[in-house]
């Protein structure tokens, strides 16, 4: 098994490999993962809302699919973010922007939809500037982003 810190900087191809040679499985993969952003978000603020409990079920679900032999889909136990401006049911959606700060879709955007049905596991929301407009990753809502190299300097603006 790869280091658990590597671990987070495995490419997703690679990862899926590590997942059907179950040399790691999405839970384990699911709990490195949070430590990791125990660790650097309270100082990057990447992660902005953090469906930690959900993430860690779908983890489960996945491993539990993995030792049964069954494929959730191609992107299977696979952890993505969400952009703050993606509505993700059940998990806050502000847009960055404090009209939203509470706001809470009662349905997936199609993108998020088609993620989980590829069997991605749904970490969180990232930052945005708000409504996604802005030259770097800032907001009222959660502050500013860092770059995780360089706390000194911002992470950009959006894409």
């Amino acid at each position: 098994m790869a280091m658990p810190r590597d671990l987070c900087f495995t490419p997703a191809g690679e990862l899926a490999r590590l997942y059907r040679a179950r040399k790691v499985s999405p839970l384990e993969m699911m709990q490195v993962l949070l430590k990791r952003i125990d660790l650097v978000n309270p100082r990057v603020n990447a992660i902005v809302t953090l469906d930690r409990d959900g993430a860690l079920w779908q983890a489960r679900r996945a491993t539990a699919a993995l030792k049964r032999g069954a494929t959730l889909g191609p992107l299977h136990g696979i952890p993505v973010g969400i952009k703050d401006v993606t509505a993700t049911k059940g998990i806050r959606t502000t847009y960055g922007s404090k009209l939203f700060e509470q706001h809470v879709p009662d349905e997936d955007a199609v993108v998020v939809e088609r993620l989980k049905a590829a069997g991605a596991i749904i970490l969180g929301k990232t930052n945005t500037p708000e409504f996604a407009f802005g030259p770097n990753t800032t907001n009222a809502v959660f502050g500013a982003t860092r770059n995780p190299w360089n706390l000194a300097l911002t992470s950009g603006g959006s894409s």
